[in-house]
């Protein structure tokens, strides 16, 4: 893994993980989508999973977990303060990277996401097992205010396409940034009302700062001669988006983490709130 990244200790390798698989202080958590062709089948070996619909979304309100719910969420998957929280999943971490986001935002403590998620996981013929497991309660108490600086709503986005200072950065394919499809495949019922995207914002998908082979990310020096020849600069503050909020963050973490933006928002209610809202201005 490139040692140059701007902090490095939020990454770790399969290797790492594998040999921290009997480490009573560390807790590997599967994120998915969808379990059933993904942890159903055969995940890391002691790796807890949290179900993003099911475990990672208020069940009522359209917003991400409240700071007791994300207790009891960590609680139940035997999470004390102190552990080191180890993030994989399917399509290469998008949802990982939310739970990272999700995570951050309310302060919790030394997380890290596993660099290739799945993908890299199985393509090395590393462990696998069926079993659940079964972990005493933890003991985790959500401390302070939640950390507004990383989340973007809808009237500050607003009035962001007007600034100069900030840049919008639409992570979505291209097909979807135009408005020719307004899902990707994997969720064709899960559309916006108008395709197209936010105005101003600039297009550069998430899936440019991965290796396609392995689901790695790609070196610094890659990532930064992506996004600056873009226009998007460490001196400006950045707002990414997408439809749901899973591949946004997973960019959100690239600027903030790997490359050291120093600020960096997650629009996370993205294009399904945007696309959906009267009277909201719209580019295709």
């Amino acid at each position: 893994m490139p040692s140059n990244y701007a902090h490095p200790e939020v990454l770790v390798e399969t290797q790492w993980v594998q040999d921290h698989l009997n480490d009573p202080t560390v807790r590997i958590v599967e994120v998915d989508y969808d379990p059933v062709p993904n942890y159903n089948q055969g995940h890391i070996p002691g790796a807890v999973l949290w179900d993003w619909r099911k475990d990672l979304n208020d069940p009522v309100v359209r917003d991400i977990l409240s700071a007791k719910q994300l207790e009891e969420l960590l609680e139940r998957s035997g999470i004390s303060e102190g552990m080191t929280i180890v993030l994989y999943g399917d399509f290469n971490n998008w949802f990982a990277a939310y739970a990272f986001w999700d995570l951050t935002y309310y302060g919790v403590k030394n997380v890290k996401l596993m660099n290739g998620g799945r993908k890299a996981w199985l393509l090395e013929e590393r462990p696998l097992t069926k079993e659940v497991p079964n972990y005493p309660r933890g003991n985790y108490k959500i401390k302070g205010e939640p950390d507004e600086t990383i989340r973007a709503y809808i009237d500050y986005v607003r009035r962001a396409i007007r600034m100069k200072d900030k840049v919008l950065v639409d992570v979505r394919s291209p097909k979807e940034y135009t408005g020719e499809i307004t899902a990707p495949p994997e969720y064709p019922n899960e559309a916006a009302q108008r395709g197209g995207h936010i105005p101003g914002a600039i297009n550069i998908p998430w899936a440019l700062a991965v290796n396609d082979a392995d689901g790695r990310f790609k070196s610094r020096e890659e990532l930064e001669a992506l996004y600056r020849s873009k226009g998007v600069t460490p001196e400006k503050e950045v707002i990414t988006y997408c439809r749901i909020g899973e591949r946004s963050s997973h960019t959100w973490f690239v600027l903030k983490y790997l490359l050291g933006y120093p600020n960096v928002k997650n629009y996370d209610a993205s294009w399904t709130e945007w696309g959906n809202t009267v009277k909201n201005p719209i580019e295709k």
